[in-house]
């Protein structure tokens, strides 16, 4: 059996990260444009390049490469009405509607899309990895990383996973799918 291999690599840091605001469709805090292309060699000949729709996946993408695939699947996570909304002030003017989304994956009080809803989205788009051999580099978001790890953990604490601008783990798929932690000798070869 041939194996799929998939990096996935979190978007660059954007402004509404540094407040701890919910995402909009912004762009990266960095000054990408003068980046592009600065992280193409960053893998083992030519992988499948994939990432979100949205701007600051796509502005990160670039850092890696011209050829990018945008898959709807690699969205971001509907917030609804919680888009650009500052997790303190949720604290203060929705404190119970905050609460019950961080406690039930089911619930979606934003009226936006569910932490369930979300894995399962992420889950069936890995699910058509797997018949994929070779190396798959996607671009995405931390609750996309999130539901990811989730999935291929069955079952670890979607909140207890903390994921960094431009972090990356690797899934390997030969029969079930593996996390695969990368080690700090790769020396800047993945």
């Amino acid at each position: 059996m041939q194996t799929t291999r998939l990096t996935l690599i979190c978007h660059a840091r954007t402004v509404a990260q540094k407040l701890a605001r919910f995402p909009t469709n912004e762009p990266l805090e960095m000054d990408w444009q003068s980046a592009k292309g600065s992280r193409r060699h960053s893998f083992k000949g030519t992988p499948r390049l994939l990432c979100g729709p949205e701007l600051r996946t796509r502005q990160t993408a670039a850092l890696f490469g011209d050829e990018v695939e945008v898959i709807a699947a690699l969205s971001d996570c509907n917030v609804g009405q919680w888009q650009g909304v500052r997790v303190d002030d949720l604290q203060t003017s929705q404190p119970e509607a905050l609460q019950a989304w961080l406690d039930d994956p089911g619930s979606a009080p934003h009226g936006g899309e569910s932490v369930a809803q979300l894995g399962q989205r992420v889950a069936q788009w890995l699910h058509t990895l797997e018949a994929t051999p070779g190396h798959v580099v996607a671009i995405t978001h931390p609750f996309v990383i999130r539901a990811a790890l989730t999935h291929v953990l069955q079952g670890a604490a979607f909140n207890q996973i903390d994921v960094e601008p431009l972090s990356a783990i690797e899934l390997r798929f030969t029969g079930c799918w593996r996390l695969r932690l990368l080690g700090t000798d790769a020396q800047g070869v993945l």
